[in-house]
């Protein structure tokens, strides 16, 4: 047996996506200071993904053209960690690969492409096959339930709580600087006072609920929301938490 000195593994990253809609460099670093300053325990030290999908006019965008170093030494200097940028625009590319960050790819463009030839081999391999022999294919219905964690303890600060594939239901509270995190929905049968992001992979119709509204801030499909920005009104209250186009809708959860 060969011992080897390290181990590649998967693991669940919270990664804040910093989506460009344009660029000016004195004005980004004083709007993001004024953000993080809003919960500065969230933002210190972050991974950030700088997102040049929404930037506007990208070929005129001199800072970005002649140096997205900058950008990065922005982040940096607010505590911020840039891991890398993504949808990345053409006159860009070589600016943005300059600056030694990973460039990595958008959901769509991690689709697998089958070669046209490939298809065509295997289009020819079926109809040979159904000369000789007739397959008959039957088709069962089945609801396919997804499966839940459950959490039975408070989630102290500092611990971070992961339904991967999941839905989270938590039967106790979520303390100042916990973070639970779902790929489905998060039940929170008291009060929800750390982080809550659901639908980290993507899922649009995750929802958040919870008995006590008293979070840091709460995320549903990567887009969330900072305690000062909560309706006053649903503070320590009953609510659920869901995602209406790109923003996150807080509402009283009333029962029936």
């Amino acid at each position: 047996m060969i011992d080897v000195s390290f181990q590649l593994k998967g693991s669940a990253l919270t990664v804040v996506v910093l989506a460009l809609v344009e660029y000016n460099p004195q004005t980004l670093a004083a709007e993001l200071k004024e953000k993080i300053d809003q919960a500065p325990h969230f933002f210190v030290n972050s991974p950030v993904l700088i997102s040049l999908e929404r930037l506007e006019a990208p070929e005129n965008c001199k800072a970005l053209l002649d140096n997205a170093s900058g950008l990065i030494q922005i982040c940096r200097s607010l505590d911020l960690q840039p891991i890398g940028f993504t949808a990345v625009p053409e006159v860009l590319l070589k600016s943005v690969q300059k600056s030694g960050l990973a460039i990595l790819p958008t959901p769509s463009e991690r689709a697998l492409k089958i070669p046209a030839a490939a298809k065509a081999k295997a289009v020819e391999t079926v109809i040979e096959t159904r000369v000789e022999t007739v397959v008959e294919t039957v088709i069962e219905e089945r609801v396919v339930q997804r499966v839940s964690r459950v959490v039975t303890r408070p989630v102290r600060s500092g611990q971070q709580i992961y339904a991967e594939g999941a839905d989270l239901i938590v039967l106790a509270q979520v303390s100042e600087g916990a973070e639970v995190l779902a790929d489905g929905h998060i039940h929170i049968y008291g009060s929800l006072r750390g982080r809550a992001l659901a639908g980290v992979k993507g899922d649009e119709g995750a929802r958040i609920f919870c008995q006590q509204l008293e979070a840091e801030l709460v995320s549903v499909a990567g887009n969330f929301v900072l305690q000062d920005a909560l309706p006053k009104e649903l503070i320590k209250k009953p609510v659920q938490i869901s995602l209406k186009g790109e923003k996150v809708a807080v509402e009283a959860l009333v029962s029936a």
